[in-house]
């Protein structure tokens, strides 16, 4: 919908340039995806792994101070349906955001970016080799999960969005302890209702809040990292319980 007021739109950053190419990617993405005809099979692969990330994570999700923030990353940063009004939003304050913003959030901004286009580009391929196999998407188990899973052949960026998580993460992080962001964010509520923002502003308050609530995120995104580490190379491995950690993770 805003494509071209990202092409026309001046970057004089790297950051500022990484960001243009991951929304510009994004943006073609999620047109070639709205159009496939396995998309409904992609929702069914992302609720089917958000909720295996759950089980395997349940320790820290029923965690009081680690739930809010895992919840953020399961429904709004790993949100497959019912975010493309937000995302193109994002699109058209984009020539504000290489304006206003410093380089640090622009490529904070970008990691998100690049972790929603790889892991929804990820779950299209996984619909792909299990409409392949004659696999039903509403009939996912485990067994056929890591069937399909080894069959990728994007396994490098299955690796790369372990990395983005820590990356994102740690990012995040540092930024909400910054209290002026979250006088910031209180102040533009009203202006971005005006400017017909308030969900890209909603989502920007909830990631905020919920990163706020946590205890300690670099300890929660270390213990995600390696255990995501560890299922996949059990997964490749071809291990009975891929799914299933050792008592140190």
């Amino acid at each position: 919908m805003y494509r071209d007021r990202l092409v026309a739109t001046p970057v004089h950053s790297e950051a500022a340039s990484r960001l243009q190419r991951l929304l510009l990617a994004y943006h073609d993405f999620r047109q070639h995806k709205a159009a496939h005809p396995l998309v409904e099979e992609t929702f069914q692969v992302a609720n089917w792994q958000a909720r295996r990330l759950k089980a395997t994570h349940r320790d820290l999700y029923e965690h009081p101070g680690y739930h809010a923030g895992l919840e953020f990353l399961l429904t709004d940063l790993y949100a497959p349906a019912g975010m493309t009004r937000r995302d193109d939003n994002i699109d058209r304050v984009f020539p504000k955001m290489v304006k206003w913003l410093p380089e640090n959030l622009l490529d904070t901004f970008a990691g998100l970016v690049e972790l929603n286009l790889v892991t929804q580009e990820l779950d299209l391929e996984l619909a792909e080799l299990l409409d392949r196999d004659g696999q039903p998407a509403t009939e996912l188990d485990t067994q056929v999960y890591c069937e399909a899973y080894r069959a990728s052949l994007r396994l490098d960026d299955r690796a790369r969005q372990i990395e983005l998580v820590a990356e994102v993460g740690q990012q995040l992080d540092r930024y909400v302890r910054n209290r002026t962001l979250g006088w910031l964010l209180s102040m533009a509520r009203t202006p971005a209702e005006m400017a017909d923002l308030s969900d890209l502003h909603s989502f920007l308050h909830r990631g905020y809040s919920a990163f706020r609530e946590m205890d300690n995120v670099n300890r929660l995104i270390e213990r995600l990292v390696r255990r995501e580490r560890t299922v996949m190379e059990q997964i490749l491995a071809g291990h009975p319980a891929p799914f299933e950690l050792p008592g140190n993770l």
